[in-house]
């Protein structure tokens, strides 16, 4: 790669070859330090691989010397229940034949051939007539402790008792009546009121039916009116839109009168044909007067083309007929002499003729315009070429001019960007390092000493803002994997390392983690608890919100949010566990342990002793 990157340097060019070869060796060197972080996790996985199969090894040879052992074992059982089994056959044998010796004569005596089926027929006889005799022993005694409790009994007082809640209740009784008949008294005069209100509720409804009525005819009439003001105020609206189109045209024709120099026909000027200049004044008379006035305006074109631009981005409201512009207009229509116009121009027609007849005149115009231009030269052509020429000098300099600042912005531009590229390497390989060292003592344990690793790559290392970043993490004693095929609890904590590692490079005052410690299990939480608790100590604060009870014991203070019922709102409070020495805390931790072994302990013994009674009772039932 080394000799390729020098030949590609004699070859091409110096500047740009030089910063691709650089970034070609950087990306280089991040290979090999990846590689080489490889090597180092293989070789610790091969130790920790060669020795597990040793102990593997030697657990194999001692469990074939225990299985031999056992198999012998296995053996003499065997032949120890072989000989049990031998003399239990004898026992019972011996038994049958003395059986048979000391019990023949009575099976002669009684013709019994089965003494076993005897003594199980006289068995349950005789359970049968005990069990009938507790029943009936049992009944006697409950009959003797009725009549026993029926003797004792004094009756006087609950006759008593009864009796005078009778007379109470005689006397509630009579109470009751004389309520019963004072209530249908009321009654009886609640009905007659409820009657004649009835009767009143009736006549109402009556009176209220005959108002709806009323109410209906007149919304009938109110929506009629209503209808027909709506399409009074539209017929209305579009007789005022059609007279705005209207006065909007007249001022458009007048206007464009006034600036063609168009001949209006005039009340009272038949004989001298009298027409409007451009500035708006009315002439009439012989030649020279005209010409005098053509020269005038002339020398004006500047002042007309100003007025008349001012005239026409002045918005004129026809909708209003008091207006200024509307009421000069109608002036001046009004002077106008219709009758000397063409029949077809006085009669009304429609839009579409009024285009066509507009386009005629048009036509017309464009035609007469075309003669006039043809039979005129161009007085001013050299005036228009020298203000164009100037026009381009100035155009060229201006083009200079951008020319100019669009370099130094380019050479600015690239200059922002290098600064941006050299920034973002900067912070880059400072995050990087830290996450390796951080994601390392966040793993690290006596079991995996060396922890794992983690490191940040860019996908393209010369324009590192148009590729993007890879995040890779190695817990211990695990091969190298994607990030989504981590666990959750893994995942947190390659998180919260790429945390720390960017608070490294700009710290922040304080952190705040919300509920970090969800998807950790206890050991993980515990190595995360540790680190937090000893870069807090030197580097930065942290408030975490957590429901686990170990970042509780390892914090200085506690704040917690409860609900005050007095009050009907939150209420905080807090602890100060810098107060309490960590000897508190280490005796505690000690009671702990020993309560844990002596529950540990008590567990052990009472399963021994449960072991030893099973025993004892199985010897007991053979």
């Amino acid at each position: 790669e080394r000799a390729n990157l020098d030949r590609d340097a004699s070859s091409g060019g110096a500047g740009h070859q030089s910063v691709g070869r650089s970034m070609r060796l950087e990306e280089l060197r991040n290979v090999y330090n990846n590689l080489k972080n490889k090597v180092q996790y293989s070789e610790s996985e091969e130790a920790f691989t060669r020795r597990q199969l040793a102990e593997k090894r030697t657990l194999q040879r001692s469990l074939t010397r225990k299985l031999a052992d056992s198999e012998q074992d296995l053996a003499d059982a065997e032949k120890e229940v072989a000989a049990l089994n031998t003399s239990l056959q004898q026992a019972i044998d011996n038994v049958k034949s003395a059986e048979d010796t000391h019990l023949a004569p009575f099976r002669q005596a009684t013709g019994l051939q089965d003494l076993q089926a005897y003594e199980q027929a006289i068995g349950q006889s005789r359970n049968e007539y005990n069990q009938k005799r507790r029943t009936l022993e049992e009944h006697v005694m409950q009959l003797e402790q009725r009549l026993t409790y029926e003797s004792n009994r004094d009756m006087e007082q609950p006759i008593a008792r009864v009796e005078k809640r009778i007379s109470t209740n005689q006397a509630n009784l009579k109470k009751a009546k004389k309520e019963e008949r004072s209530l249908k008294k009321r009654v009886d005069d609640a009905k007659k009121k409820l009657e004649k209100g009835e009767q009143a509720v009736g006549k109402a409804v009556e009176k209220e039916k005959e108002f709806d009525l009323e109410v209906e005819q007149a919304q009938k009439i109110y929506s009629a009116t209503k209808s027909e003001r709506l399409r009074l105020s539209k017929a209305v609206t579009a007789e005022e839109h059609a007279l705005e189109k209207l006065r909007g045209k007249l001022h458009e024709t007048l206007q464009k009168a006034h600036v063609e120099e168009v001949e209006l026909p005039l009340k009272g000027s038949q004989e001298s044909r009298a027409r409007r200049t451009r500035s708006g004044r009315q002439i009439a008379g012989d030649n020279d007067d005209a010409d005098d006035d053509e020269a005038s305006d002339e020398e004006s074109p500047d002042q007309f083309n100003d007025a008349e631009t001012q005239e026409t981005l002045g918005m004129t409201q026809f909708s209003q007929p008091d207006n200024p512009k509307v009421m000069k207009d109608r002036n001046e229509a009004e002077r106008l002499d219709f009758s000397r116009l063409h029949r077809d121009l006085t009669q009304r027609v429609s839009e579409r003729e009024e285009a066509k007849v507009r386009k005629d005149f048009d036509a017309q115009r464009a035609k007469i315009d075309a003669k006039i231009e043809s039979m005129a030269p161009n007085m001013k052509a050299s005036e228009a070429f020298s203000s164009i020429t100037e026009r381009l000098k100035d155009s060229g300099s201006d083009l200079d001019k951008v020319k100019q600042d669009a370099q130094n912005a380019t050479i600015a531009f690239q200059r922002i960007k290098n600064q941006r590229a050299k920034r973002f390497m900067d912070a880059f390989k400072h995050i990087d390092e830290a996450l390796k060292t951080i994601y390392n003592d966040m793993t690290k344990s006596s079991k995996h000493p060396l922890g794992g690793k983690a490191y940040l790559s860019l996908d393209d290392t010369e324009e590192p803002f148009k590729g993007g970043m890879k995040f890779n993490a190695m817990p211990p004693m695990k091969r190298f994997r994607d990030m989504e095929q981590l666990s959750g609890g893994e995942k947190t904590v390659a998180a919260l390392a790429l945390l720390f590692a960017i608070h490294s490079y700009q710290p922040a005052p304080f952190f705040v983690m919300d509920e970090v410690d969800a998807a950790l299990d206890n050991i993980n939480l515990l190595k995360v608890c540790n680190y937090i608790q000893q870069r807090s100590k030197t580097d930065f604060q942290c408030i975490v919100i957590s429901l686990k009870d170990i970042f509780y014991e390892r914090s200085e203070s506690l704040v917690g949010i409860c609900r005050d019922a007095g009050t009907s709102s939150s209420r905080t409070m807090t602890l100060d566990l810098t107060k309490y020495g960590k000897g508190e805390s280490s005796g505690k931790e000690s009671r702990k342990s020993k309560r844990r072994a002596k529950s540990e302990g008590g567990e052990r013994l009472s399963k021994r002793r449960r072991t030893a009674e099973t025993r004892r009772a199985s010897v007991a039932t053979q």
